[in-house]
């Protein structure tokens, strides 16, 4: 072999080593790239786990006549209210605050006013966030899956006097409904298996179509049914009005069918 070919094919070598060195360079880069996703991914996955639950507070005790699950009172009393709420809205939170128990002790004990507290779907999330948060639906399931356990009420309590603030993000995570629940003293076994198969998301999603269905403004919503001179009658009340407006509406009612 010549000089000149030597050399030739020692140029050729050199170059094949240099594109091997590159070559190699940029696999180390793609691997060192793929690595830092792959952390990345697993501490955003992993950080919620770890990120301490806000604390939470026991809820007072409430007394409620005959409970059925989510509703409370006579079903043949002869009116009959049904609540859409969201544990998110402020509002609902108002309304369980000055006005809930002043119905209940007025109307429902009384035999008069059979009252149905039901979700409003994912009635916040969606319109706050566009659907990106499932809060306010998570939050209604858990209330459900405590009913199977009679103790809907309790939960719904809880979950008033533990919300943190309206789609804030912090609310009602799958951990702090979990802590809530635990709090409420629920069997946690029933309830996490209730709870993670998503038992009562159709129910839920029911809910929000019914809400809909009832020309639902904001939350909460009430529906106010009853039958006077044989014809059914139903009076919508929208938003967390004081306890007088739903006594005019309650009275007027029952004047209606005789029952005043």
């Amino acid at each position: 072999m010549s000089k000149k070919d030597r050399e030739g094919m020692s140029k050729r070598q050199e170059f094949r080593e240099k594109r091997r060195r590159a070559e190699q360079r940029v696999r180390w880069i793609w691997i060192g790239v793929i690595v830092v996703v792959a952390l990345l991914a697993a501490f955003f996955l992993i950080y919620p786990q770890l990120k301490p639950v806000a604390s939470i507070q026991a809820a007072a005790a409430r007394t409620r006549p005959n409970v059925q699950r989510n509703s409370t009172g006579d079903p043949n009393a002869p009116l009959k209210l049904v609540e859409f709420s969201d544990y998110q809205c402020p509002y609902c939170k108002d309304f369980w605050t000055t006005t809930e128990a002043q119905i209940i002790d007025s109307y429902v004990t009384t035999g008069k006013v059979f009252y149905t507290y039901r979700s409003a779907g994912n009635w916040v999330s969606d319109n706050a966030t566009g659907g990106t948060d499932t809060e306010s639906r998570d939050s209604a399931e858990a209330t459900y899956c405590a009913a199977d356990q009679n103790k809907f009420w309790e939960m719904h309590d809880a979950l008033f006097t533990n919300v943190l603030g309206e789609a804030d993000g912090t609310s009602f995570t799958d951990r702090r409904l979990q802590a809530i629940a635990q709090k409420v003293g629920l069997d946690m076994n029933a309830f996490s298996s209730c709870y993670s198969s998503q038992k009562y998301l159709k129910q839920v999603a029911q809910d929000g179509q019914d809400a809909k269905s009832s020309g639902i403004k904001g939350t909460p919503w009430f529906i106010l049914t009853y039958t006077a001179n044989g014809q059914p009658q139903t009076v919508s009340v929208d938003g967390a009005q004081p306890f007088n407006v739903f006594q005019q509406d309650f009275d007027k009612a029952l004047t209606a069918i005789g029952a005043q």
